[in-house]
């Protein structure tokens, strides 16, 4: 994808996984990029690879729970470049998984819905206002989702839970911000090779090698091309919602997950 010179993308969770695939992406389509994690090394590092292949980055610590955080994100990615054109509220925390649902704790329950709902929420609240107030105004916000918010899911109640939320809050503000140039779209990311969900095989298999190898192996046999997919090819989906190509796109549910999901809808 070509085309984005002169334009600025912020990407929250970019330090690893599909944000940091999504960043490099941006950069390699010639946009400015923001990186907002927690993790100062990793974010730092990514910066560094942008700026290494002649890109423009910048990285800012946040945490997306945190209202002060988020607003000071934005406000230091328009003092850096100038304006906000994309947004990919991508960051994720996974510990409302492995429990049965009466068996979470409420710190549990808590933590996953502030980072991973609230968050995008928080996003979007000032991301919006922004590219409101901008001239010229608009722009394109994309929300990771996950197919496990599609559904059910055993022993991952809450972190579905969060995930269905971001359907809801994208197709909402899509529906609201339209007509004044904002496009809100949203990722429903199948299984891609993140550590996120390297960390949920190992644990899932109990840290045995030979456990985990079948596991995975099972899994890919519920996939139509039969293997987990690369972060870039998240990535791709996700520069290309926030493109001009995909200018009559908003308030959608962008499946991309190799196939995993096409039997149950």
């Amino acid at each position: 994808m070509s085309g984005m010179n002169d334009k600025v993308a912020l990407v929250t969770g970019g330090s690893s996984g599909i944000g940091r695939a999504t960043a490099l992406h941006f950069a390699r389509s010639g946009a400015g990029v923001v990186i907002a994690a927690r993790n100062v090394e990793r974010g730092e590092a990514v910066v560094e690879e942008i700026r290494a292949a002649g890109g423009s980055s910048m990285f800012v610590q946040t945490d997306v729970a945190k209202a002060a955080d988020v607003e000071s994100m934005v406000a230091e990615a328009v003092r850096h470049f100038g304006r906000l054109d994309y947004a990919v509220n991508n960051a994720a925390a996974y510990s409302g998984a492995f429990s049965l649902t009466a068996d979470f704790s409420e710190a549990e329950y808590d933590q996953t819905m502030d980072v991973d709902l609230k968050g995008v929420w928080l996003g979007m609240k000032y991301e919006i206002k922004q590219m409101l107030a901008q001239q010229p105004a608009g722009g394109a916000i994309v929300n990771t989702s996950s197919v496990n918010g599609l559904g059910g899911v055993p022993m991952a109640s809450i972190y579905a839970a969060a995930k269905a939320g971001i359907l809801g809050l994208t197709k909402s503000a899509a529906l609201e911000y339209g007509v004044q140039g904002i496009r809100i779209n949203s990722l429903v990311a199948g299984a891609f090779d993140t550590p996120m969900l390297r960390n949920s095989m190992d644990r899932a298999s109990g840290g045995n090698p030979e456990a985990r190898a079948k596991a995975e192996e099972g899994f890919k046999a519920f996939l139509a091309n039969g293997r987990i997919g690369d972060p870039s090819e998240a990535a791709e989906a996700i520069v290309w919602l926030c493109s001009d190509a995909a200018s009559y796109v908003t308030g959608h549910s962008m499946i991309v997950d190799g196939g995993l999901t096409a039997r149950f809808r």
